[in-house]
């Protein structure tokens, strides 16, 4: 009977010397999960949050939208979608932003395969080619209006040289806006694609060549799997960069026409208009239209790489 009691008494004792974390550990609560919390507030209050106040708004429509365009609460979804001055904001954004991630990505392969190797110049010719992520958007588009508009120095130059009769377009259009992008989404997609190509193994390129394969071959058949994650990767970053545009769209394009990007018509329902809701639902249509394309992206990728751990880089 002693035994008996003494048995619980022993078990408490050892449960009252083990210390705090020992006795969470036994729960399966580890106490440095609270390092976490600092994070997760971050992430409640400033993405959570927000995000779950703007799908609150998106059905709540003035009584105006509502009135014109019925659907109840769903009454801005319902003008989005049947306005074509609104609706074709998607296209127009579109055309803008898949042209100019694809040429960065495209444009980004060679030059980060002739960087790889050593030779003289290299850091110069890879400090020129980053040098424009130091400008950002706004700066971009007055160099653009200052070199290429209409009194730009390129279109003074080609006039006093007799080439052309009249000054060319290039800015307040379509091109305007497309040649920022590119401009501001180059250097990302550049240091992006570097980073990735760096993790590939030369060495197995060079195991391809001894067994007879040409450079297209080793491309093709080696360098590209490797890389398709990392390309992968470095499109979804750039077209994302590229769809949000609204400094360019504005003060190098056309915001009235063929660059009424959805970022523009959500700043005028929010500012000119003062329609928050009808402003948070292209905002939500935004983000949906985006997480297509990305979910586009990754699948394809998932047919050039197959491997557990995402490939190289």
């Amino acid at each position: 009977m002693s035994a008996t009691l003494e048995k619980p008494a022993d078990t408490a004792a050892k449960r009252s010397t083990a210390s705090l974390s020992h006795r969470l550990a036994e729960r399966g609560i580890d106490a440095r999960l609270w390092m976490l919390l600092p994070a997760l507030v971050f992430i409640v209050a400033l993405f959570i949050y927000p995000f779950a106040y703007g799908i609150g708004l998106t059905v709540q429509p003035l009584d105006r939208t509502v009135d014109a365009w019925g659907g109840g609460i769903f009454a801005n979804y319902v003008q989005f979608f049947n306005d074509p001055f609104i609706f074709d904001s998607i296209w127009l954004t579109m055309r803008l932003a898949l042209p100019a991630a694809l040429f960065n990505v495209l444009v980004s392969i060679p030059l980060a395969f002739k960087l790889r190797g050593k030779f003289r110049g290299k850091r110069l010719m890879s400090t020129l080619l980053v040098l424009p992520i130091t400008l950002g958007t706004v700066l971009t588009a007055q160099g653009l209006l200052i070199f290429a508009g209409r009194q730009g120095w390129l279109n003074r130059f080609l006039l006093d040289m007799n080439l052309i009769d009249q000054p060319l377009q290039l800015v307040n259009n379509y091109l305007g806006v497309m040649f920022s992008l590119i401009i501001s989404g180059f250097p990302f997609a550049f240091l992006l694609v570097s980073s990735y190509l760096s993790g590939i193994d030369p060495s197995l390129e060079a195991a391809a060549k001894t067994l007879g394969a040409n450079w297209r071959q080793r491309f093709i058949r080696v360098t590209l799997p490797l890389l398709a994650p990392g390309l992968a990767t470095t499109f979804i970053l750039t077209f994302v960069l590229a769809f949000s545009v609204f400094p360019s769209a504005r003060l190098v394009g056309d915001p009235g026409g063929s660059t009424r990007v959805m970022a523009l018509m959500a700043y005028r329902a929010f500012g000119e208009q003062q329609n928050y809701s009808m402003a948070s639902t292209i905002a939500i249509v935004m983000g949906v239209v985006e997480l297509l394309v990305i979910a586009i992206v990754l699948l394809g990728r998932s047919f050039l790489y197959k491997g557990s751990t995402g490939g190289k880089g």
